[in-house]
């Protein structure tokens, strides 16, 4: 599939999944339940890379919704054998320049890390999640992939900045992504992470360490417990706000509809059971049971009141650190499973990732490895992963 820009292409191609709108394509979040929908406008960052020279070269699988792993449960793409994802491997075969892809739970991060690419997550509202399918609002990110620290950079400077059409879209019009010098800077290790990795993850961790410390960054070990209670708070907001999004798709104005119905609450049943994966299905029980009346206080009341506290303790973490070095998948490879094992296989590999997407810190995997950092840091994570980078070279 190609969506060709009306300008004359002379910067790229770039892919995009399949949660961000392409005019007059269509657009299915890699479920069956959206199976048939083209949208009517493009997402802004789909407009503004055509504007600048860019090529949409076309969109990429994902899994149902972005809740797997990697996008190994997409309907038009049952993955088999080690699992990678489906932009994170076009870019690292060299086939498009760069990749877009909507961070909501650690998909794009876990392919970027198994397919040996960068990734960036930015800081929460630098860039326009207008156009994008959305599942978890308070935490989903539009990110890029690229080979390297330089190519995410060319990709931010024209997709970030500010959107009147999305409302949680930041005032500012241009943000920092510039490669600077890293010496003086400080890293952590957060060692309960470090811990939930199997060696080689470690040995990629320590290698990377390794590097920032002859490129003359001090980095640290220490101990945090923000991570686990982090997790757990982010996968009760972000079933909650999936289980509300995805209430609108019932088969009336778009997408699937079943052909097995004899009144409006069949047709509403049908549709949902046919067109959502067992995963989904999974995520809206839940996302209800913590927005149930029994249960609003106990479950999602507390983790936004978790969610400011995480905030708080890792801004005073950094205020001593510059950047959070930590694994961002517990291997290096994963296999084929059982979907009905997914909900708890994504919630134990999201311990890694959900702190960002809880709080809205930028994250950025780069050598299988991740860096996390204060708000608009993203300058001084690509600098550590470019200064890594150029010294592999």
């Amino acid at each position: 599939m190609k969506y060709y820009s009306a300008q004359m292409c002379d910067k790229g191609t770039i892919a995009v999944d399949d949660t961000i709108l392409i005019k007059d394509v269509e657009a299915t979040a890699g479920s069956h339940i959206l199976e048939g929908f083209k949208s009517l406008f493009s997402a802004e960052v789909v407009e503004r890379l055509l504007n600048k020279g860019y090529e949409i070269s076309g969109k990429t699988h994902v899994g149902e919704f972005g809740l797997d792993l990697v996008g190994e449960f997409s309907y038009y793409n049952q993955q088999e054998g080690s699992l990678s994802g489906a932009a994170a491997a076009l870019v690292a075969n060299g086939d498009v320049k760069a990749a877009l892809g909507v961070d909501m739970n650690g998909t794009t991060r876990r392919s970027a890390a198994l397919s040996g690419v960068d990734f960036l997550k930015p800081t929460y509202g630098t860039v326009s999640r207008y156009g994008v399918i959305s599942c978890a609002a308070s935490g989903e990110q539009v990110g890029v992939y690229s080979k390297n620290a330089e190519g995410i950079k060319e990709i931010m400077d024209v997709i970030a900045g500010h959107d009147d059409k999305d409302g949680t879209s930041l005032p500012e019009a241009a943000y920092d992504y510039s490669l600077n010098d890293v010496s003086g800077k400080k890293v952590c290790i957060i060692k309960e992470l470090l811990e939930k990795a199997d060696d080689e993850t470690k040995a990629k961790v320590n290698a990377f360490a390794d590097s920032l410390r002859k490129n003359g960054v001090t980095v640290d070990e220490i101990s945090c417990d923000l991570f686990e209670i982090a997790n757990t708070a982010w996968q009760i907001l972000m079933s909650a706000e999936t289980c509300n999004n995805v209430s609108r798709y019932d088969g009336v104005k778009f997408g699937h509809r079943s052909s097995k119905y004899r009144n409006i609450d069949e047709l509403y049943v049908n549709t949902r059971t046919e067109g959502f994966n067992f995963l989904t299905k999974a995520v809206i029980l839940y996302g209800s049971d913590v927005l149930s009346k029994n249960r609003y206080k106990d479950c999602y009341d507390k983790s936004l009141r978790v969610r400011r506290v995480v905030s708080e303790g890792i801004l005073k973490l950094m205020e001593s650190y510059d950047a959070i070095l930590t694994p961002v998948c517990s291997k290096t490879s994963y296999e084929a499973y059982d979907i009905h094992e997914a909900f708890g296989k994504v919630f134990n590999e999201s311990v890694f990732t959900s702190t960002a997407n809880l709080i809205g810190i930028p994250a950025l995997v780069s050598g299988g490895v991740q860096l996390m950092g204060k708000h608009f840091s993203e300058s001084t994570l690509l600098s550590l992963a470019h200064i890594v980078e150029r010294k592999g070279e």
